[in-house]
């Protein structure tokens, strides 16, 4: 694949032009992100009844309980009001890792990882706390992590 990066002359408007063959999951969510002007460095989250802006890499992880999900950060938790499913395609190509069913973690905020029984890990986070990789999700954190096979 070939990129192009061109500055415009003084005057013209900023232009992204995508010559593909074949469109591919992953460009059009490229798209759909650009088009939406939704960056991955910042996210609205709820605290009470006001909105905060929170760097995405300020928030260690995401659980999803009782039909909520929360973004952890190393003081703080929110709720994000979206599905889980939705906050993983937007960061998707980012340091986030879906590790379970109701978890997505940022794997810049491990601090180390333990083996457990069953293939499963226990990640500890750079704020103390404790999580559970499920065993269908370590080959893909392995691979992102650039270990094993």
């Amino acid at each position: 694949m070939k990129i192009t990066i061109e500055t415009p002359l003084p005057g013209e408007e900023d232009e992204i032009i995508i010559k593909m063959a074949e469109l591919d999951d992953e460009v059009l969510r490229t798209i759909r992100r650009l088009k939406d002007g939704a960056g991955t460095d910042t996210m609205a989250l709820y605290a009470d009844e006001s909105i905060r802006m929170v760097p995405t890499k300020e928030i260690l992880y995401f659980d999803a309980t009782d039909n909520h999900v929360f973004a952890y950060t190393r003081n703080d938790c929110f709720d994000t009001r979206k599905k889980l499913f939705e906050i993983e395609e937007r960061l998707a190509n980012s340091s986030f890792l879906r590790i379970s069913k109701n978890a997505i973690v940022n794997i810049k905020s491990i601090d180390h990882l333990s083996p457990e029984f069953n293939g499963r890990f226990i990640a500890s986070l750079k704020n103390g706390e404790d999580i559970i990789i499920s065993r269908g999700y370590v080959p893909e954190l392995k691979k992102k992590l650039g270990i094993g096979k």
